[in-house]
């Protein structure tokens, strides 16, 4: 007794787990026993003493068998599985139907919870089931197709802690410190007191807190909030606590009192923190979290509230209002306010004195206020209007000195002004109004309501009711019906109205809520007792009786059909009879209870839908007219069993649907209408077709959104408007509302269209009329298993008989003639609802058509016995050059099949290469901060001095190239300018200086520039970057200066095409962005995009490198670009060459190259491998060093790149390679003279692998050779794809880094941008997304990315080779296309840089949305705070450059366009106003006289 059970299912299975045993036997239960308990069932016969024989030491053989209760029951349980989990046990059982379900028993074995998934359509789920052993929270099930690993509880679905507890799951519990709901293990420190809190203690051991004085003065001096902890939290003395409230601010916190009460001292925010007060309320809530390291784990409110508000609020009752507030607050009536202190005031609240007053009857309404006597006022000369029947007025008395002070008025008074005129249509309506208190009088003169007079003129009494609709004009003889009278002077009131309705002699009774005064009566009908019709009479005072007459029938009811259907209702019955359309309200009960829905109803029918049923039974069906007595009594409807559906084939449709799918089973006879529904993917819902009792064929629905190798949807089937579904007993959906949702039994796998085509695929059929036509029609295979009666092939409107169908031919053939007056008719072929057009059928022509072309035939016979003798002389020739042209095509095809292998093989092995080969773990070689700054500023050539800046240079030491710094004019040294002109110029400079720390001197400035026609574009960002370097040490200063400059460019873009702003650099502000950015992103760029990038650069080299290299021309086998691309096939083998080479740290190494490499190339890969850990400024040049080759111990040969050996072909030298030496083991070893470089060669006179293709050597080819020369190079672009392919990891880690946002550095500087951007926009009423995106794009990816992308040069110190530069801008443009909102229209002629990466564009541009959209999700940055990092990063990169040199250079050009400047300075007010113009030519005056001469002096 005792013992756990679930009564289930068919077979007698064993199964033993965790030390219970679970034994189910057919027609009894599944028990859960000890080991050393049994269960038996009774009355076991000996044949069955056996049983479990097979899996335990001895059969279980009692005389007494176990029995127990069972605690739950389900109908069809096939498996189960049990553990004990906090306090909890927990019983998982799968279903028949592919389902698990999860039940929590408590200590007293009562369920308190359960939850169900869906493993499998309709699969039952295996008796074995199991819990992982490494993992006890999971475990494992299977069904006849899967296998699945299933969590054993989803704690992360509750969100909060009342409801993780409440859930009742054994398995989760609150992890107060992480603040989430969670598996036990997964809670940090959970074995620690109070860390996770478990379902079985309860929602009250929630953590909360509870603020002990939750409402706060605003003017309290040093206010602080006492906290008490309540529920599951740890000890928190010895953590870092603070309280949050919230948009980072924070104040310190500290814990008292002991373990079990713990309470925290928290400091409040300060008052210039305060939240806005709302504009409508005197308080406001503020809520604070308290923080343990970093985590807000609970959270409360309180109230801060301010009497002033309290007053300020209602002015109209300040005083009532503030001393019924529920703070604390005093009224000072001397100074009209509501205080929080009473100290405050100097008097006490007294009346006030009769003093002048006005009556305040709203806005712009103020009339003179009376003193009647010491309590009362009386308002004078007060006219109101109204252009409505009746308007409120509210009245407030003000100070007639003092408006903004009123009177208290408690309780708010009203003035009603009333306009007879208006709202009265009738006598009635009009006189009606006295009940409202407003004095009108009807004239029957003028037929209108008017204002009574003194005395009253006109009579009181309206003239008789006029009638003009009654409805419905018939209603049963048992009454109730609502008759709805409609007319005019039906009485002023609904007393006049009671007991005036008649119907002939039968009383028809009002109904007090439906009436409208004069127009409307609404009544319930008497009972009659016979047949009759008469008229509406309504006597008020006098009589009126309408031109309609009521008729009083009886409804009869005399069939139903059909007289049964299925128990789950749907069913739609047809009731008929005589006047069913009588009376207002119309009911058809069923057994009693349950209505007939979706009534309609006309003389003789009613028709309704049939409810659903819980047993198979006949049931009365009840017609009831105004909710009286059923007007039937002898019509029953019998619930039959529900129509089953036992399978469907075929299981399998096309996309494009219309399969036939036939659904077996019985019952069908009870089903009127059937739709077919693919859950998820289905299109639409079909409608089926009911064959016979037992057949039902539905059209498959069309499908989308879905991909090959789907698995099968879910099929719905609708019987009767309701949802199929075996049956099954009825599950408590209040409590387990999961378990309602429907499990479809049946599935439909798609698959795609099926694909046709003529024999030799091609589009015309030529036919003549009269002829025998026999169409073969081939397929490809499918996987659909069609039938030949699913084809249907049509010639035109007629249709091609099918004779002969196999899994890849179809014949069909068309008996009738085919004469048509369409010369072309279509040949389509129908699958459901796929219909595809295989072909165009070409009929030949009549009799005319043959007789013309008798004569041409006879015509060109004559001129073919001329033409004979010639064709028969050249048909040798022709067919000679036929054969040669075979064997062409031949060779053609082969070479290409060869290279598309060959190309296919790389791009399966070059991923895996690449990856060993590539090892960069001494570092990467990032330039210093001022020479990134001075190559990413001054890209091309610097315009100080009209000179580029300086490499590093390189020398051959011993060990290594010494490293020489990289000079610039602005970088930090002395300021070369001679000693006597120093003072003056310094003086100047410092003068001039501070002229560009003025905002307004620098905005007119600049503008003033730009307005002159000859400063172009490069003196424009030469000015930028060089007042960039000038204000570097100001980032916050020139942050300002370009947001001012940069609103003036929107304002200009704005009016013309906004979209345009910021797309090239044409101004000052565009270049000084472009420096801002790269000054904000110089960190990020450092830290985060750095490692890919440099990473991608060595992968690129890497790759051109594994294949043949033309020294003379640079392309290569394998590239981005195309135009790079060596179109020839090389055959280059790999040589492992044993070098020594004293310098870079190294001895000697095993360097890989290629045998058709030059010596040159060679000497690279070699420096390459020893240097590959130092700067490239570093390594010594490849025409230092020479190669020696020791062919033996004793002998050794220098190897150059042209000697005496060297081939000569077609007039050209050929440069030597390994091949041609036959190179085994070189060594390399300094050179003293240098030498002459590759490049440096005259390409007329010298070639590597390719001889140039000139017009005289293409005349001297065959025109074989010729033929191959334009045509076979194309298929070497596969090459394109390999390289692509191998690369494509690092491109894709080099994009994410750039597109995503780390937490522990987010980028600032561009969420300070676009946040301004934004609100540009917002201002200018700018509301279009993508022109947001567009500026968002051309400020920071195009003006910064782009840039960095095509130069590495300005981030690394490396080599940047013409080769990697195309291949890089290969990438650049797939960067750029990925930030474009255009549609890339591209087709088989478009560009490759662009098509290389099309597939990948949609992906890409994907990341750049959720990129923006996540900058614009990150918290407001604060002004404060941005000024904060540009001072930070002005500090960190100090003292880096001369700005003296700077503003020299910005002199010039100040000097060149000095009157301009002064010009604009006068016409500018406020530069006008300080005299910047007159401190403008005081610094002229200080260095026009010294600069000149002194550089000259220089």
């Amino acid at each position: 007794p005792g013992v756990p059970c679930a009564w289930v299912a068919p077979a007698a299975i064993p199964f033993v787990h965790a030390g219970l045993a679970a034994v189910m036997w057919r027609g009894t239960c599944w028990c859960w026993l000890q080991p050393t308990d049994v269960c038996v069932s009774p009355q076991l016969q000996p044949e069955q003493l056996d049983c479990g024989a097979a899996h335990l030491q001895h059969p279980l053989a009692i005389v007494n068998p176990v029995t127990a209760t069972p605690v739950f029951t389900y109908s069809g349980l096939t498996s189960v599985a049990v553990a004990s989990v906090n306090n909890y046990t927990v019983v998982f059982l799968g279903t028949a139907s592919g389902g698990l379900l999860k039940i929590n028993l408590d200590s007293t074995m009562k369920v308190i919870s359960r939850r169900s998934i869906s493993v499998a359509y309709g699969e039952p789920v295996h008796p074995i089931m199991q819990f992982d052993p490494s993992d006890s929270t999971y475990l494992y099930l299977m069904t006849s197709y899967q296998m699945t690993r299933v969590k054993v509880a989803a704690c992360n679905q509750y969100p909060t802690c009342t409801e993780c507890l409440a859930a009742a799951d054994a398995y989760c519990g609150w992890c107060t410190m992480e603040t989430r709901c969670s598996l036990q293990h997964e809670c940090t420190n959970f074995t620690g007191a109070n860390f996770w809190a478990s379902a079985s203690e309860g929602v009250q051991q929630c953590p909360s807190m509870t603020i002990l004085e939750p409402e706060i003065n605003i003017d309290k001096e040093n206010p602080a909030l006492i906290i008490q902890i309540n529920g599951t939290i740890p000890n928190l003395n010895g953590t870092n606590i603070s309280c949050d409230y919230g948009n980072n601010i924070r104040t310190v916190a500290r814990v008292a009192g002991d373990y079990v009460n713990q309470f925290i001292y928290c400091s409040l925010l300060s008052r210039e923190k305060y939240p806005a007060f709302p504009d409508d309320q005197d308080h406001v809530v503020v809520e604070t979290a308290l923080r343990v390291n970093s985590k807000n784990i609970i959270r409360a409110n309180f109230t801060i509230y301010d009497c002033k508000r309290t007053g300020n609020i209602y002015p109209k009752r300040a005083c009532t209002s503030c001393l019924s507030a529920r703070w604390k607050c005093h009224w000072c009536p001397s100074t009209y306010t509501c205080v929080s202190n009473h100290s405050q005031c100097d008097d006490a609240l007294n009346t006030v004195p009769a003093a002048a007053l006005e009556c305040h009857f709203g806005t712009g309404r103020t009339f003179e206020a009376r003193w009647v006597n010491s309590s009362a006022v009386e308002c004078v000369h007060v006219l109101l209007h109204t252009s409505e029947k009746n308007d409120l007025f509210p009245v407030n008395l003000q100070l007639k000195d003092r408006p903004d002070r009123f009177i208290d008025s408690p309780e708010m008074m009203t003035v009603e002004v009333y306009n007879c005129a208006t709202g009265s249509a009738d006598c009635s309506q009009c006189l009606g109004r006295e009940d409202l208190g407003h004095r009108c009088v009807w004239s029957e003169s003028s037929s209108s309501c008017r204002l009574q007079g003194e005395p009253p003129q006109t009579s009181d009494v309206c003239p008789a009711p006029e009638i003009k609709k009654i409805e419905p004009l018939r209603g049963p003889l048992e009454g109730g019906t609502l008759l709805t009278i409609r007319g005019r002077n039906m009485g002023r009131r609904f007393s006049d109205v009671l007991g005036a309705v008649r119907i002939g002699s039968v009383q028809c009774t009002p109904l007090p809520d439906r009436y409208v005064v004069s127009e409307a009566i609404v009544c319930q009908t008497g009972e009659a007792q016979e047949e009759f019709s008469d008229v509406v009479t309504v006597n008020v005072s006098r009589e009126g009786k309408s031109r309609e007459r009521y008729s009083y029938v009886l409804p009869v009811v005399q069939s139903i059909a059909p007289l049964n259907g299925p128990k789950a209702g749907g069913t739609r019955v047809t009731i008929r009879g005589s006047k069913l359309d009588v009376g207002s309200e119309l009911r058809v009960l069923v057994n009693t209870s349950k209505q007939c829905t979706d009534l309609s109803r006309n003389d003789s029918t009613i028709t309704c839908t049939m409810p659903s049923a819980e047993l198979t039974a006949a049931v009365p069906v009840c017609v009831q007219f105004e909710n009286k007595s059923c007007a039937s009594y002898d019509i029953t409807f019998k619930f039959e069993k529900n129509p089953v559906i036992s399978d469907i084939n075929p299981k399998k449709s096309q996309i494009s649907g219309g399969r036939t799918i036939t659904l077996e089973g019985r019952g069908f006879e009870l089903v009127q209408n059937v739709s077919m529904l693919v859950r998820g993917i289905g299109r639409e819902q079909t409608s089926c077709r009911v064959h016979t009792d037992t057949v039902i064929t539905c059209p498959s629905p069309a499908a989308s959104n879905i991909t090959v190798g789907s698995k099968p949807a879910p099929v719905d089937f609708y019987l009767n408007g309701r949802l199929y579904a075996d049956d099954r007993p009825a599950l408590d959906e209040e409590m387990y509302p999961e378990e309602a949702l429907h499990i479809s039994k049946f599935s439909l796998e798609y698959y795609a269209d099926p694909q046709f085509f003529t024999a030799k695929k091609e589009k015309w059929i030529k036919h003549h009329p009269g002829e025998p036509l026999t169409l073969v029609i081939h397929k490809e295979p499918d996987s659909l298993g069609l039938e030949s009666n699913e084809y249907q092939v049509k010639i035109g409107l007629i249709s091609c008989e099918i004779q002969i169908v196999s899994d890849k031919v179809i014949h069909c053939s068309v008996n009738e003639s085919l004469s048509t007056s369409e010369r072309q008719l279509p040949v389509t072929i129908q699958v459901g609802k796929f219909n595809y057009t295989i072909a165009m059928l070409h009929l030949g022509g009549g009799e005319t058509a043959i007789i013309v072309s008798i004569v041409i035939c006879s015509i060109l016979l004559v001129l073919s016995v001329v033409a004979l003798f010639v064709f028969c002389t050249k048909s040798r020739r022709a067919e000679r050059y036929w054969q040669k042209t075979l064997l062409q095509m031949e060779e053609m095809e082969s070479q290409i099949r060869e290279e598309i292998r060959k190309g296919f093989a790389e791009l399966q092995t070059d991923m895996t290469d690449l990856t060993k080969e590539l090892n960069r773990s001494q570092g990467i070689p990032f330039l210093e901060y001022k020479h990134f700054v001075t190559r990413t500023f001054f890209p091309k050539c610097s315009s100080l001095y009209e000179e580029c800046y300086i490499l590093p240079t390189q020398q051959l030491s011993s060990q290594v190239g010494s490293q020489v710094q990289e000079t610039h004019p602005l970088l930090v040294g002395e300021w070369k300018i001679p000693e006597n002109c120093r003072p003056n110029m310094e003086e100047g400079i410092s003068l001039f200086s501070t002229l560009l720390n003025n905002k307004h001197f620098l905005i007119v400035f600049v503008h003033a520039l730009e307005q002159q026609k000859d400063f172009a574009v490069r003196d424009r960002c030469n000015l930028a970057s060089l007042l960039t370097i000038a204000l570097h040490g100001k980032l916050e200063y020139y942050t300002s200066i370009m947001k001012d400059l940069l609103v003036d460019l929107i304002d200009a873009s704005a009016s013309k095409n906004p979209k345009l702003m910021l797309r090239r650099t044409e101004s000052v502000v565009e270049k000084m962005l472009t420096n801002w950015m790269s000054i904000c992103m110089y960190s990020y760029l450092r830290e985060t995009v750095g490692e890919p990038f440099f990473l991608l650069i060595c992968a690129i080299k890497q790759q051109i490198n594994k294949g043949s290299i033309d020294a003379i021309t640079g392309k290569a086998r394998y590239t981005l670009n195309e135009e790079w691309l060596l179109r020839e096939n090389i055959e280059a083998k790999p040589r492992n060459l044993n070098v020594s080479f004293q310098g870079c740290g190294m001895d000697s190494l095993s360097v890989r190259a290629m045998d058709t490499d030059t010596l040159s190339q060679v000497k690279e890969k070699i420096l390459e491998a020893f240097c590959k850990n130092v700067p490239y400024s570093q390594w010594p040049r490849v025409e230092d060093v020479d190669l020696e080759w020791f062919a033996t111990s004793t002998d050794s040969y220098i190897l150059r790149d042209l000697d005496d050996t060297s081939v000569v072909e077609d007039g050209r030298k050929k440069l030597n390679t390994l091949a041609h030496y036959k190179v085994n083991l070189p060594a390399l070893l300094p050179r003293s003279l240098p030498g002459l470089g590759v490049k440096d060669l005259d390409t007329e006179k010298y070639f590597h692998l390719v001889l140039p293709t000139d017009e005289s050597v293409e005349h001297k080819k065959s025109h074989r050779q010729s033929h191959r020369k334009k045509v076979l190079p194309e298929i070497y672009l596969t090459r394109l794809l390999s390289t692509k392919g191998t690369l494509q990891k690092f491109l894709d880690d080099l994009f994410k880094a750039i597109l995503s946002i780390r937490d522990d550095k987010p980028p600032v500087a561009v969420k300070y941008f676009f946040d301004f951007l934004e609100e540009q926009a917002e201002k200018r009423g700018i509301t279009d997304p993508d022109t947001m995106h567009i500026w968002k794009t051309n400020s920071l990816p195009l003006r910064f990315w782009v840039n960095i992308l095509k130069n590495p040069q300005f981030v690394f110190d490396i080599d940047k080779t013409d080769h990697i530069d195309a291949c890089l801008s290969v990438i650049a443009q797939a960067f750029i296309d990925a930030c474009s909102l255009s549609d890339l229209q591209l087709g088989k002629d478009s560009p490759t840089n662009k098509l290389l990466y099309a597939k990948e564009i949609p992906e890409y541009r994907k990341i750049v949305q959720r990129y923006y959209k996540q900058i614009h999700d990150m918290p407001p940055l604060s002004e404060q705070e941005m000024n904060a990092h540009l001072a930070e990063e002005s500090r960190k990169y100090r003292n880096e450059f001369n700005t003296n040199v700077a503003m020299a250079e910005i002199y010039k050009y100040a000097k060149r366009y000095r009157s301009q400047i002064v010009a604009a300075l006068d016409a500018n007010p406020t530069t006008k106003r300080t005299q910047l113009q007159h401190k403008f030519e005081q610094v002229i005056a200080l260095m026009e006289d010294n600069i000149y001469e002194c550089c000259s002096e220089a």
